[in-house]
């Protein structure tokens, strides 16, 4: 298949990065790939949804990457995945020989794994330079549950009406579910049974990188996981610390122990990123060596630093995600800089994930979650009519109109954007700036 061919495709499927900031998946297909890596490290702790889903749909899931680089001339199809999810390498094994050019490379069991930076290395041993993209060093990364919706459009002429989300925490029987996009969170979560909390919040994401969310809020194409935590849990404080608190304790509390950059995945690939010089110059309002401030914009927000690191309790991620964003909103951009060598000492300082949960207090949440592959239902849903990188789709139906899972009721826009589709059949309720409405029947 020609790229253009497989990329309209995509683009009329509205298959994009299925977590993260929803890369549009067509954007990705490049002839400047000669390695495409599928992503199975699940970086986040918790979550269990890539492994469960490649495991089910090993064969199919093959079958569209190898088409992937086919399309694309890669040499190379690597399947990056933890060496302990065993089952599901298993699963691989049986139809590998199906496909020749495909590959496993097993992975430690190490935050943050599943960053793409981190990936490409430990998969080929690439660098991607500091702030740049992975096709700069020839390679394209999707992963597992957005090569499946590759599968489903092409095989099945399939668009992206649904999504696999996991729900672990305090709920009663924790579960990973396919359900309509657009379903409440709320409606998701009493999927997994009664919650076990009195007074419950939402973190829609992994424990490290996701942000906390409303009960009426809507699955979107990158929700993959909603962690149900009492309000008091250690996590929840820790991630609702404010900016002026944390620079305040910085400045009285900082020893510069180094212990934030020591560990940080980034510094130890030869980025330009030393959370701790950033905590002395940000906490005493120095601003001598602006480079200090500037490399912050190559920071990943891992959350290692403040969430496993920091022996104070301190927060470098949420002052370095503020200078970051302030800089950017000032329309600053990265500046051009190599990598240097990689750390020796890299593979002696791997946060094992183990550890990072009892660090979490999550380790008694770290429970099954079985996939239930079977589309739920839903009798409403409000499906945002931007889940993507690039610009929102246009509204393409009015209040009134029926509609059946699967139309289009987002067209893409100009530039890079993807259409939206309808994910159950029923009728437009309401039609706003930024989403579309539906009721069943």
């Amino acid at each position: 298949m020609e790229i253009a061919n497989l990329s309209k495709i995509l683009r009329e499927n509205g298959i994009v990065g299925a977590g993260g900031a929803g890369f549009p998946t067509y954007g990705k297909l490049s002839d400047k790939a000669d390695t495409i890596l599928m992503n199975c490290a699940e970086c986040e702790p918790l979550l269990k949804l890539h492994r469960q889903l490649l495991k089910v749909h090993a064969q199919e899931i093959l079958k569209a990457f190898a088409l992937i680089a086919e399309t694309v001339g890669a040499k190379d199809a690597i399947i990056g995945i933890k060496e302990e999810y065993e089952s599901t390498i298993e699963a691989l094994e049986e139809y590998l020989s199906e496909f020749p050019m495909v590959r496993i490379h097993k992975l430690p069991g190490a935050y943050p794994m599943g960053d793409e930076v981190v990936l490409i290395y430990e998969a080929t041993g690439r660098v991607v330079r500091p702030g740049g993209l992975p096709i700069e060093c020839g390679v394209a990364v999707f992963n597992v549950e957005t090569v499946f919706n590759v599968y489903r459009a092409v095989w099945e002429n399939h668009p992206v009406t649904d999504k696999c989300v996991t729900v672990v925490g305090e709920v009663e029987n924790p579960i990973t579910v396919r359900v309509p996009i657009g379903t409440r969170i709320r409606d998701v979560v009493a999927m997994a049974g009664r919650i076990t909390t009195d007074k419950p919040v939402y973190l829609l994401g992994g424990p490290m990188m996701g942000n906390f969310g409303k009960d009426y809020m809507p699955v979107t194409k990158t929700t993959n996981a909603v962690i149900v935590l009492p309000e008091d849990h250690v996590l929840v404080l820790r991630k609702t610390n404010r900016f002026s608190t944390a620079v305040a304790r910085a400045a009285s509390s900082c020893c510069q122990c180094q212990s934030c950059t020591d560990l940080c995945p980034r510094h130890a690939l030869g980025h330009p990123i030393q959370p701790h010089l950033f905590m002395r110059a940000a906490a005493n309002k120095d601003f001598q060596n602006l480079e200090t401030y500037l490399d912050t914009m190559f920071c990943s927000a891992c959350g290692l630093c403040e969430m496993f690191s920091c022996p104070q309790g301190l927060s470098p991620r949420t002052m370095i995600n503020e200078y970051k964003n302030g800089l950017r909103k000032a329309g600053i951009k990265p500046p051009v800089v190599e990598a240097t060598p990689v750390k020796d000492s890299r593979e002696y300082r791997r946060v094992w994930e183990g550890r990072l949960l009892s660090r979490l207090g999550l380790s008694s949440y770290d429970k099954p979650a079985v996939l239930d592959d079977v589309i739920r239902s839903s009798k409403e849903v409000k499906i945002n009519l931007s889940q993507h990188i690039g610009a929102p789709a246009k509204a393409s139906v009015a209040v009134g109109d029926k509609v059946n899972c699967g139309d289009i009721i987002g067209t893409a826009a100009d530039g890079l954007s993807v259409n939206i589709h309808a994910s159950i059949t029923g009728t437009v309720k309401e039609v706003a700036d930024g989403y579309v409405m539906l009721v069943e029947g």
